[in-house]
């Protein structure tokens, strides 16, 4: 919206020129979104605390988590707020790829936003069930697939796969993107929804993963670089970074408030819309496969339960102390502190990864 207003002015005042680069603006919505969080937070936590919307903690769950009942949640709402107004204002509205992604994030949001309301008229630690968040979210995930579709038979967009280690091998999905855009934002969504169990881990490890989307995002859309790199270049999603900025800038703002002791949870309305906006972000730029390795902690966690669940329902025994996987090592002695340490730094290991993919092809 900024653009539009003060880059016409340009010419009359020529600070105004640089308006129209991306990392400019990427730069001040990242600022915006942490300012929005640091100034709403405590406000968001009072009218919380004032609502009595508290956390419910699972019985099953470690015994050290029974002390965070009644801990303020929901607070993911801060992050929607800094995500979608900084957003409106640095990124370009014309742009058709930034109303997939914030309508995306929006969706998953409400999604997320319906469980935890029903955890807390319920009063228990279950929301929405599995079929009823399942088929929301493959709904939502369908939509934004065939707009993606339909722009790609309008010649705006392409439907080929990128695939990290090869410069030439890029099949065109063809009718199956469809499938495989709802798996992956889908599963970006659960992933990091499964990841919210400890103080500050979740948000610390989307603070990561979006701000190396934010450079994926920056590339794909620079025709010069991308071609440099052997990326596929897709005219207008060099915008989209603005968007991993602002979720950058919500993240640090909300870590400020997540870190331990948490003073608020974000809750499935926080987590399934960061999940919802990375998978979406990745389908977009065509970097879906190297969410693997820059979401790697996100895979990782979501692994850890897929095995835990097939190991008990075959075999009756566990794999892990408890899934997902940081509740096994905090039962195993590990203090929360240091598993979120050492989950982030495993996080910023595979970011990096991810990155130095870009010239192994």
């Amino acid at each position: 919206m900024l653009f539009y207003l003060l880059y016409p002015l340009h010419d009359d005042v020529r600070v105004l020129n640089v308006f129209r680069y991306i990392t400019f603006r990427t730069a001040l919505a990242t600022l915006t979104a942490l300012l929005i969080s640091l100034a709403l937070g405590s406000r968001l936590i009072d009218r919380l605390r004032e609502f009595q919307i508290g956390q419910q903690i699972r019985p099953e769950g470690p015994l050290s988590h029974q002390s965070k009942k009644g801990t303020p949640t929901m607070g993911g709402l801060l992050i929607l707020i800094a995500v979608i107004l900084p957003s409106l204002l640095w990124a370009d509205p014309a742009n058709p790829y930034v109303w997939i992604v914030l309508i995306s994030t929006l969706l998953f949001g409400i999604i997320g936003f319906a469980d935890d309301y029903l955890k807390i008229t319920k009063k228990r630690s279950l929301g929405l069930t599995a079929r009823q968040k399942l088929t929301a979210q493959w709904t939502v995930a369908l939509g934004i697939s065939l707009a993606l579709l339909f722009m790609a038979r309008l010649g705006y967009y392409t439907t080929i796969l990128s695939i990290p280690f090869f410069k030439k091998w890029t099949p065109d999905l063809g009718l199956l993107f469809v499938p495989w855009a709802m798996l992956v934002i889908v599963g970006a969504a659960n992933a990091v929804n499964l990841t919210d169990g400890l103080d500050g881990l979740a948000i610390g490890s989307s603070l990561i993963a979006s701000g190396t989307y934010a450079i994926l995002a920056y590339v794909a859309g620079h025709a010069k670089v991308a071609g440099y790199l052997d990326v596929p270049n897709v005219r207008g999603v060099g915008e989209l970074a603005i968007i991993c900025g602002t979720l950058v800038g919500a993240s640090l703002g909300f870590l400020w408030f997540n870190c331990n002791p948490a003073q608020v949870f974000m809750g499935d309305v926080g987590a399934m819309a960061i999940g919802g906006t990375l998978g979406t972000i990745a389908i977009v730029i065509k970097q879906e496969l190297l969410l693997v390795f820059v979401g790697g902690l996100f895979v990782i966690e979501a692994v850890s339960v897929i095995i835990q669940v097939a190991s008990f329902r075959l075999r009756g025994k566990r794999v892990f102390r408890m899934a997902p996987i940081h509740h096994h090592f905090e039962l195993g002695g590990w203090p929360e502190q240091k598993v979120v340490i050492r989950f982030w730094i495993v996080a910023i290991i595979f970011a990096l990864l991810g990155l130095s993919t870009l010239k192994l092809r």
